[in-house]
C-alpha cells in the first residue's frame, strides 16, 4: 500500500518591501512521503520571494499553488497562473534535469529554480551550459546553513512572517527567524 502525502497549513503574511507587496496567504502543502521538511520549506520560501509576481505579473487576478512537485514531473512544485489558468510563474526546487526545464519555459512567462544541499554546486556545473540559452529562466542557489534552518520552522500548522528587503528574506514563526540570501547562478 502506498504511502500518502502529510498535509501541513501555513499562514504566510508577506511584506514584500523590495516589490511593494504586502498580503496574507492561507496555503496548504501535501508532503510527499520522500520529500524532506527542508525540501517542502524551500517550495514555501520560493512561493513567498516571488509572490509579488501576483500583483506585478496579474495585477491580482491570479492564484499561487503548489504543483503535484515529486508525484508529478510535470507540474512544477509552485505555479502562479492568471486568471485564464496560463502558467505566468513556474518554480521548480532541487536540482531538475534540462529538459523539463526547456519544457516549462516554453509554457511559462518565468521559470524559476531554488536549487539547495550540498550537490547544489556539482549539478550547476553538470548542467550550465545547457540552461544558458533558456531566456526565461532564472536560477538560485540557497545556501545549505539556510535551507537546512528552514527545516527547523516546519510544523503541521503555521504561522509565518516573511519580510523581503534588499534581496534578503527573512521567515519567522513565534520561536525563531531564518535569513535566506539567495545567490543568483542564472
Amino acid at each position: 500500500m502506498a504511502l500518502k502525502s502529510t498535509i501541513y497549513k501555513a499562514t504566510l503574511q508577506i511584506a514584500d518591501i523590495d516589490h511593494g507587496y504586502y498580503a496574507e496567504h492561507a496555503l496548504t502543502l501535501a508532503r510527499h512521503p520522500s520529500e524532506t521538511d527542508e525540501r517542502m520549506m524551500i517550495r514555501l520560501a520560493a512561493l513567498a520571494r516571488e509572490a509579488h509576481a501576483l500583483q506585478t505579473e496579474c495585477n491580482g487576478d491570479g492564484t499561487f499553488a503548489f504543483g503535484a512537485g515529486l508525484s508529478d514531473p510535470d507540474e512544477p512544485d509552485v505555479w502562479l497562473r492568471d486568471f485564464t489558468g496560463r502558467p505566468r510563474r513556474w518554480i521548480e526546487v532541487g536540482q531538475p534535469e534540462d529538459k523539463p526545464l526547456a519544457k516549462a519555459c516554453s509554457k511559462a512567462d518565468a521559470v524559476s529554480v531554488y536549487a539547495f544541499n550540498h550537490a547544489a554546486e556539482v549539478w550547476w556545473r553538470g548542467i550550465e551550459n545547457k540552461l544558458s540559452r533558456l531566456d526565461k529562466l532564472s536560477v538560485w542557489r540557497v545556501p545549505t546553513e539556510a535551507s537546512q534552518a528552514l527545516a527547523t520552522l516546519a510544523q503541521r500548522s503555521m504561522q509565518l512572517q516573511a519580510t523581503l528587503q534588499d534581496g534578503l528574506l527573512m521567515l519567522a514563526d513565534d520561536r525563531q527567524t531564518v535569513e535566506l540570501e539567495c545567490v543568483r547562478w542564472k
